[in-house]
């Protein structure tokens, strides 16, 4: 194996536990990022396991195959075309797998790297492109966009206050010149928000939602979860790794409908067999690091991780 990646891999070995791996089994790791739940989930395979590990960034599945593992399969695809990838890699979709793990967000070293454009801590090209090979940047999207759509995009994706305030300061500034640091938007934007919660930067939500609604995250989770609940074997396992209240709000909805798909209205004479029965169970509680976990690492503070397991279908 490898020697770990330099970044800190949040909820580590929760995670990989929430798995319960088999030996033998197959799995799906939709975010392989810096490598770290892909190398420890290889850790517990046996010879005849597999894995299969998606990613949307360029530098993160360059990092992937240079993981001299056969077990190992490394694509450039979005967590979102989870069918699409399982089959073009050779997986049968009938089998199924018996795990997929999901750790949804930017990642470290997209944050730490100042050309990607998702931080303000460093001027830079505002790209915040998870793919940097297809899409519009955050540059191009913030010079064509109206101020209805700016200010609906940071309010929704940022919880922002001041969105329509920042929106229109927006369209007037790229009127004299374009935005096309990192730099210029997050001195816009703090000259714009009059208050904000200590120890947080005035640019913080709004390059949030920015970067969410580039990358449409919050979609690809809600194409994921039915494609994994599809895919996984009976007894499979769906871990799901969140670090924002709008893609935590996604996970808990859609977990909490499989598992208790009951929805008829109240007082209808049903026999409890007349009932849909649940698809999923949910296991254990939500996780969240530990003290020790953010100390060493602050990232992890907002981290919340939800399980669930696929159960047996019921006899007709």
């Amino acid at each position: 194996m490898s020697s770990e990646p330099p970044h800190r891999t949040v909820l580590l070995q929760e995670a990989v536990a929430a798995l319960a791996i088999k030996p033998g089994g197959t799995y799906v790791d939709g975010t392989f990022g810096g490598g770290g739940h892909s190398r420890a989930i290889l850790d517990q395979l046996g010879p005849e396991g597999r894995l299969l590990a998606l990613d949307r960034d360029p530098q993160a599945v360059a990092q992937g195959k240079e993981v001299n593992d056969r077990r190992l399969l490394v694509r450039h695809q979005r967590f979102g075309e989870l069918d699409d990838a399982l089959r073009q890699a050779g997986f049968a979709s009938e089998q199924g797998v018996d795990g997929v793990l999901l750790d949804i967000g930017v990642s470290s070293p997209q944050l730490d790297e100042s050309q990607r454009g998702f931080s303000f801590r460093h001027d830079a090209p505002l790209d915040m492109r998870m793919d940097t090979t297809q899409g519009e940047t955050a540059a191009q999207w913030l010079e064509r966009a109206s101020v209805q759509e700016i200010t609906e995009v940071i309010r929704n994706y940022g919880e922002e206050r001041f969105a329509f305030q920042i929106a229109k300061k927006i369209v007037v500034a790229r009127g004299e010149r374009p935005l096309a640091t990192t730099g210029q938007l997050a001195a816009l934007v703090r000259q714009t928000v009059w208050t904000r919660e200590p120890g947080q930067d005035a640019a913080t939500r709004t390059f949030q939602a920015l970067r969410i609604h580039i990358n449409q995250e919050l979609e690809q989770l809600a194409l994921v979860l039915p494609q994994a609940m599809t895919v996984l074997k009976q007894g499979g396992r769906l871990v799901v790794i969140c670090f924002h209240s709008l893609e935590d709000r996604i996970v808990k909805r859609f977990l909490r409908a499989e598992s208790d798909p009951d929805r008829s209205p109240k007082n209808l004479p049903l026999r409890a067999a007349d009932l849909p029965p649940p698809r999923l169970r949910l296991v254990g509680k939500p996780v969240r690091a530990s003290a020790d976990e953010i100390a060493a690492n602050p990232r992890a503070r907002s981290a919340i991780m939800r399980v669930a397991e696929k159960l047996v279908a019921r006899a007709a």
